[in-house]
């Protein structure tokens, strides 16, 4: 009978030691996308050089606005991102390193928010492709 309270007194202890932590835990807090910058590095294996990948930058609304893809030389890409009031992405910009049009894509959406269509135009606005999007739900 003793061994039996023995036994129970330490699986209570052992209880309350291992919950301890979780009852005192803080709640983490998410970071915001709100007017934000991130910077990606990479750093080469054999040199140690440390070097920039890629940025994205949010705006005041948590919407990506510009991403930045760099290479050894600088800007490799970069995408400019528009919004409609609904903060749904309805244009894509693409640039080369130089600052000059790659392509565009224009996007529109169905009633209740789902990608609808997507148009691709070259740097002199001709279209070149058009992707549709359909929802199956089973």
């Amino acid at each position: 009978m003793k061994k039996n309270i023995v036994f129970i007194i330490l699986i209570l202890v052992f209880l309350e030691v291992s919950t301890e932590g979780f009852s005192q835990t803080e709640k983490v807090k998410k970071p915001t996308k709100k007017n934000l910058t991130v910077k990606e590095w990479n750093t080469n294996s054999d040199t140690k050089t440390k070097f920039l990948d890629h940025v994205s930058i949010f705006n005041d609304l948590g919407l990506k606005i510009e991403e930045i893809e760099y290479a050894n030389y600088g800007i490799k890409s970069k995408i400019v991102y528009e919004y409609d009031t609904n903060k749904r992405c309805i244009q894509q910009t693409e640039y080369d390193g130089r600052e000059r049009v790659v392509e565009i894509k224009k996007f529109e959406y169905n009633v209740d928010g789902t990608k609808k269509k997507q148009s691709t135009y070259n740097p002199k606005g001709k279209l070149i492709s058009e992707k549709e999007f359909e929802y199956i739900y089973k």
